[in-house]
């Protein structure tokens, strides 16, 4: 009976994961073919094969769009595993990349890094790292004394992020060539993102995603608690060390190319955890396709509801996850103090 029971479970996981896929790609064609210029299904699919006569359409698809659509999935998965990481390790609903200062951290080190050094953009994945990582380390930091509850951590963590986008306004000031494209670095976006930006960041994202899945057995373990953990052999430290690592390299490969985008860490786990249960083995891999979808639908209705004009994904995650966060905070007040 418990093996039919865990086949049917398996399968009923299969199913939805097969389903969150089908939505993951049709969200990924609409994005391709659709936005501020229309290409009927014909040029679409000209343009798509690099056809004679559609070149026009081929660069609109290849330069513009696949690029932008890349982005958006790599954007999803990132802070949807990062926000996975940091409610695990912090056992905190509330904990996600931009709440906490994740991303702050790695925004700060990154506008410094231009600021100094503009010739060398390539390395900012890997500046853009050390600032979340640091960051991450403080908040954890925190939540490791018992003086502190977890609304204080959830606090010190909003402090630190206003503190630390205070540097960066700063910084800014004193740098009118950074102050150019700060505005678009701190709301958030993937407009004019290139095959090019998105190849380190791809890699580094896939590693944590495949070291995370040897670990997430593990992770399980640890979210019931140090004791129990350290008492079936799992070494605490050396794991959360593990989690915060790839949970601010995550953080830090999104903000490298597409800013500080908000709320993605927040909102993803918890419907993932709807859709498929808490196991992190089940969690990482759905979370992933989630987040992509999530992240791509919401570029797309930021390309399309004021075309040709267009809303900043940064901006269409804030006004879907501010009210979620909202919501969250209501539910989960009593877990909180």
């Amino acid at each position: 009976m418990k093996a039919i029971k865990e086949k049917r479970i398996i399968s009923k996981y299969g199913f939805k994961l097969a389903v969150l896929f089908a939505i993951f790609l049709l969200s990924f064609l609409l994005s391709v073919r659709l936005g501020s210029v229309f290409l009927s299904t014909k040029e679409f699919f000209a343009g798509l094969f690099r056809l004679d006569g559609y070149e026009t359409e081929s660069i609109i698809i290849y330069t513009l769009r696949l690029p932008r659509a890349l982005g958006a999935i790599l954007c999803g998965v990132g802070l949807s595993l990062s926000g996975v990481l940091l409610q695990a390790v912090t056992d905190n609903h509330l904990a996600s990349p931009n709440i906490i200062g994740v991303n702050a951290g790695a925004g700060f080190t990154t506008v410094i890094f231009l600021a100094l050094c503009p010739t060398l953009s390539l390395l900012s994945p890997f500046i853009a790292f050390i600032g979340g990582f640091l960051a991450t380390l403080l908040i954890i930091s925190l939540s490791g004394r018992r003086a502190f509850s977890k609304s204080t951590v959830l606090l010190a963590g909003i402090a630190l992020n206003a503190l630390l986008n205070a540097g960066i306004s700063f910084i800014t000031l004193l740098d009118t060539d950074v102050l150019s494209s700060y505005n678009a670095f701190s709301i958030g976006g993937i407009n004019g993102v290139s095959i090019k930006n998105l190849v380190f960041p791809a890699a580094i994202i896939l590693f944590c995603l495949t070291l995370c899945m040897i670990f997430a057995k593990r992770i399980d373990i640890l979210c019931l608690g140090d004791a129990y953990a350290s008492s079936l052999g799992v070494n605490v430290r050396a794991l959360r060390i593990i989690c915060i690592i790839c949970a601010s390299a995550l953080a830090g490969a999104v903000v490298s190319f597409a800013g500080l985008i908000g709320f993605v860490g927040l909102i993803v786990p918890h419907i993932a955890r709807y859709i498929v249960g808490g196991r992190t083995e089940r969690l990482l891999p759905v979370s992933a396709v989630t987040g992509s979808i999530i992240v791509l639908l919401g570029d797309l209705l930021g390309r399309i509801i004021i075309s040709p004009s267009e809303i900043p994904v940064g901006i269409m995650m804030a006004l879907i996850g501010a009210p979620f966060f909202i919501i969250l905070l209501i539910k989960y007040r009593g877990e909180c103090r």
